[in-house]
């Protein structure tokens, strides 16, 4: 028995509650996966997992093996990258989660920059909106958007992101721009709408201006889940949005788009890579968050104030 992947088995099963799942991001058959667990509760004579038809859970003494396991797997981890880290830069597979349209808009325009610098790491961008399941699907960091509450998950701020209101010149042709935020809530506009995938609820909107703050639950007549797919339809005029500045500018700049409420302000949105608190960060991400923390200082809201 390889003792070693066996433990490596054991961890990603008490993470993802799966034997599937766990072979799959180790890349073994998922024979060998029940093969080596059960090798190692006999080689301890005792039972780590309990396996039912739909999941695999631990025992009380899995748990206990689960986080000297973690430990042990750590410092295996930093003892192999430290004797690397002189010789060799670091490679193999990256899961990386984010946002469609910092992915689209952001991210992706300079990765020949990232994939040049480390040529040896395959980066795989899980591309949603979506929260994505870390543990589940083996993704290594996250970068997400809003105000944390993951306590679960350990996090670097990347920057803040700013809003602004904005309508298609087309739109304001043909109905006009609101004189103020309440406007948005009396169904006199069309809304172009944020709703979450999870809740399927509506994003409410928040303006402030010299201590007044305004919250409106806009009456979308076309709303998405998708933040790529959001600026689409704000490009093709069918109402007013609320979109990240960095995002729009070129088509304000361009005059396609135009500034609704360009006295009232949004609260910044702070933008953060994630990984959970559990999992030892390895040195690809710790090299992909370096430089993402690059990436999105260029975008800093901060930067400006």
């Amino acid at each position: 028995m390889d003792q070693l992947l066996a433990i490596r088995t054991f961890v990603r099963i008490a993470e993802s509650g799966s034997f599937g799942k766990a072979a799959d991001q180790l890349e073994i058959p998922r024979s060998t996966a029940s093969k080596l667990i059960q090798d190692l509760e006999q080689m301890l004579g005792a039972r780590l997992v309990q396996r039912t038809t739909r999941q695999a859970t631990v025992t009380p003494e899995g748990a206990a093996y689960y986080e000297r396991a973690l430990r042990l797997l750590a410092e295996l981890e930093e003892m192999d990258a430290e004797a690397r880290r002189t010789r060799a830069q670091p490679r193999g597979r990256l899961r990386v989660g984010i946002g469609s349209s910092l992915a689209n808009f952001t991210l992706i325009p300079r990765l020949p920059a990232f994939t040049a610098r480390y040529p040896d790491i395959q980066l795989q961008l899980g591309v949603s909106d979506r929260p994505a399941d870390m543990v589940g699907e083996g993704i290594d960091c996250v970068i997400r958007a809003g105000v944390l509450a993951e306590s679960s998950l350990i996090a670097r701020k990347l920057c803040d992101l700013e809003f602004v209101i904005c309508a298609h010149r087309s739109y304001v042709e043909r109905h006009g721009l609101p004189a103020h935020p309440a406007e948005l809530q009396d169904g006199r506009h069309h809304i172009v709408g944020y709703y979450s995938s999870l809740t399927g609820r509506p994003i409410d909107l928040r303006f402030e201006r010299d201590g007044e703050t305004v919250v409106v639950q806009p009456r979308s007549g076309v709303a998405v889940n998708e933040s790529t797919a959001h600026l689409t339809a704000l490009v093709a005029g069918l109402g007013i949005a609320q979109n990240f500045r960095h995002q729009v500018q070129p088509w304000l700049e361009r005059g396609e788009l135009v500034l609704v409420f360009p006295e009232w302000r949004q609260p910044p949105h702070p933008l953060y890579a994630m990984y959970p608190q559990n999992r030892h960060l390895n040195a690809k991400a710790r090299v992909f968050i370096d430089w993402a923390v690059e990436v999105f200082a260029t975008i800093d809201a901060r930067a400006g104030r």
